[in-house]
């Protein structure tokens, strides 16, 4: 699990320090129609992480379970290619993103929420722990931690893709 935080902390990084200097404009405009802009895109990641937080912590509540061996394989990196397209659930969509030093505090917030679970509960709890994702299927907590860092990863070249659009 300490790959996956350290993982989860560079990429947050990366991601933080790309729009803290943005333009409120640049910030919230949308590349094209139906296309996310940058706020939503960071909105869209608090939205998931908070909703995987509870379903974590509502998993930490019930008796320990193993996902199957063969389930464990499942590599969680695919989630940070941007050759797969996947539709986000109707309730992971971004509405009314706030600006972005909001955004920012609460996305920031949020990440501490998960690292302070991680702590409190550790790996051996992880690994005993089952997280249905709506496309991976049952996986463990670690890979849950996992998926959240590749799931940043991401949507920050998605923010790369989105400010070049912007700037072109």
């Amino acid at each position: 699990m300490k790959r996956a935080l350290k993982r989860l902390d560079s990429v947050h990084e990366r991601l933080i320090n790309s729009i803290s200097a943005l333009e409120p404009t640049i910030y919230s405009r949308q590349p094209g129609t139906g296309e996310w802009s940058v706020a939503e895109i960071v909105q869209h990641l608090c939205i998931v992480e908070a909703r995987v937080i509870k379903e974590l912590e509502g998993a930490i509540a019930h008796a320990q379970q193993r996902v199957p061996f063969f389930r464990r394989l499942i590599p969680t990196a695919i989630v940070s290619s941007r050759v797969i397209r996947v539709k986000a659930p109707k309730s992971m969509n971004p509405l009314d993103a706030p600006a972005r030093d909001v955004a920012i505090e609460n996305f920031d917030r949020t990440r501490a929420s998960l690292k302070t679970l991680c702590a409190t509960h550790g790996a051996q709890r992880f690994r005993n722990l089952v997280f249905k994702h709506p496309f991976l299927g049952k996986i463990d907590g670690v890979a849950t931690v996992a998926f959240i860092g590749y799931h940043e990863k991401r949507h920050y070249k998605q923010i790369l893709e989105v400010l070049r659009k912007l700037r072109n």
